[in-house]
């Protein structure tokens, strides 16, 4: 079946302009300087209009059936790629990778628009409050609502279906895709926001009366800072009084839930499924691994990692790495892991009079 080009390939950048680019070392021996780079792709079926990556010695038989346009790599493993094919030698060939394809694919990097137009429109379709301000350049998509009193910077795209509540205000150069609601809230410059997501709907809170819960009123807003993506389906409840913050520069996978109040520093990495109660303190450049449910009220260091699936109940001291339910230092987390399994093993093994 030929293969539909959602994100069609690039006109052609040549490899010594890619290079440059990069800031890579360009090592080829049948002078390919001015071979076309169109696309990316994985190592085992790249073509000679693709580029590649190789991270470690894992990739060598995938490396069998490469016919890529080059490969990026460390000058370690140079020797593993073939000898007919180019090599881009740079010490952090991931990085690397991912910045070629911002330059292949710069359409790739915001949600897919629903219209092929390059020319920035506010759809008949859609609806615009009449004392809503939106600077030049911005682009609306059919049955988006744009609220009373909201500021659109220039350059902004508002997917199909988007709801942006009264009073929001949206930097410059920010995408939020088809379906999103964004409510009680301030966004900078080069924010992402994909499908479904929710921005600044009620936190959860209750106090517990005579006749049963009563509801806390929630009145704080959601900031969001310039640069920040945020993954589909992904919420976050505005504050009960104070602000939730979401740092710089973070990145949020899909399916995360963010408490009222949560503080999150600048840098930080987010991956689906975690849980993060309210009135949590998160530092800069802090990773947590999908899945993780973290306590509220709790402070989280800078530079802090957490392993996939963690508890965290309690602050953590920044620059460690923690895992476990409750998640403690990730060494012994390991080494309680290993116990486990030796002690499971032993049991099998004495079931079968082997002991």
């Amino acid at each position: 079946m030929e293969h539909e080009h959602f994100y069609p390939p690039h006109a052609g950048v040549s490899l010594k302009e890619l290079a440059e680019k990069l800031g890579a070392e360009l090592v080829t021996s049948d002078g390919a300087e001015d071979r076309l780079i169109r696309s990316v792709a994985p190592v085992y079926r790249a073509k000679k209009s693709e580029l590649c990556y190789i991270l470690s010695r894992k990739n060598r038989a995938e490396l069998e059936t490469c016919d890529a346009g080059a490969v990026l790599c460390d000058p370690a493993l140079r020797s593993l790629v073939p000898g007919h094919i180019p090599v881009l030698l740079i010490k952090n060939p991931h990085a690397a990778f991912a910045t070629a394809g911002q330059i292949l694919h710069p359409e790739a990097q915001l949600p897919l628009h629903i219209s092929r137009s390059q020319t920035a429109e506010i759809s008949p379709a859609a609806f615009v409050d009449p004392s809503a301000r939106l600077e030049g350049g911005v682009t609306v998509e059919p049955m988006a609502v744009i609220g009373a009193d909201v500021e659109i910077g220039e350059g902004c795209h508002i997917g199909a279906g988007a709801v942006i509540g009264r009073g929001v205000k949206i930097g410059r150069n920010c995408s939020i895709a088809a379906g999103a609601s964004v409510l009680a809230a301030y966004l900078g410059n080069g924010v992402i926001i994909h499908n479904g997501v929710r921005i600044g709907q009620d936190g959860f809170g209750y106090a517990p009366g005579a006749r049963g819960m009563v509801k806390i009123v929630q009145i704080g807003r959601v900031i969001i800072q310039d640069n920040v993506e945020i993954g589909a389906n992904t919420t976050i409840d505005r504050g009960t009084m104070d602000d939730t913050v979401i740092g710089e520069g973070t990145k949020i996978d899909n399916q995360v839930q963010i408490g009222h109040n949560v503080r999150i520093g600048r840098h930080c990495g987010i991956v689906a499924q975690v849980g993060i109660a309210g009135s949590t303190v998160i530092g800069d450049g802090v990773l947590i691994g999908g899945g993780s449910g973290v306590n509220g009220h709790i402070k989280i260091g800078d530079g802090v990692q957490i392993a996939a699936m963690s508890g965290v109940v309690g602050d953590l001291p920044a620059g460690e790495k923690f895992g476990g339910i409750p998640a403690r230092p990730l060494g012994e987390f390991l080494r309680d892991c290993a116990e486990i399994i030796a002690r499971s093993e032993n049991r099998a093994k004495a079931r079968k009079g082997q002991k």
